[in-house]
């Protein structure tokens, strides 16, 4: 079944929205179409991925270094790393 409906459009994206649709040999209807079954497509599909539970260290709350602190932990990996900096 169809329905007629109303959209407010800001009408640069209309613009562009009928130029598509001109280049493709389409309806303005046609584009729309796709362009929210496209939008319900990846949101559907985005609520269906498994949710990535990234590592940390430490406990919630705990507290976290500085960035000077971070920099010199880093500063002092290369020396380690590197033998004290020689050949910058």
């Amino acid at each position: 079944m169809l329905y007629r409906t109303t959209v407010r459009i800001d009408d640069e994206l209309l613009a562009e929205l009928k130029a598509l649709a001109a280049r493709q040999h389409r309806t303005l209807n046609s584009v729309m179409e796709e362009a929210f079954r496209r939008m319900i497509a990846a949101a559907n599909e985005q609520e269906e991925r498994p949710r990535v539970e990234l590592p940390t260290s430490g406990r919630a709350g705990d507290p976290h270094p500085s960035w000077e602190e971070i920099q010199e932990i880093l500063e002092q990996e290369d020396i380690e790393r590197f033998g004290g900096g020689h050949g910058r």
